[in-house]
């Protein structure tokens, strides 16, 4: 676990902020911040056994990656992990796009 996980993970952040809707990536950027540690935790586990549960309505499987996420910000353990996730989905997304431009 190092510095360098941790910009890694805030890269990858910045990428899928990017890519969220304004209202969204608003509110996951007041998440992100230092001073909403006592929202990002409960919300994050919150959102954690959300996903768990997906098999029930309303909840969904997109909630489990997003409360990792979220965590990951005060779980330095699990910062490594996820930078390499949100790298292998970024990259996937990039040659996808790429497939797709290519196609037209």
């Amino acid at each position: 676990m190092s510095a360098d996980s941790k910009a890694e993970l805030d890269r990858h952040l910045e990428w899928v902020q990017s890519k969220l809707p304004q209202r969204a990536a608003s509110c996951v950027q007041w998440l992100r911040q230092p001073s909403s540690i006592f929202w990002r935790v409960p919300i994050s586990i919150a959102l954690i056994l959300g996903g768990i549960f997906s098999f029930l309505p309303v909840l969904g499987i997109w909630m489990l990656p997003l409360g990792l996420i979220l965590i990951a910000q005060d779980v330095p353990f699990l910062q490594t992990p996820l930078a390499r996730a949100l790298g292998w989905v970024e990259r996937k997304w990039a040659e996808r796009k790429a497939r797709r431009d290519a196609a037209r």
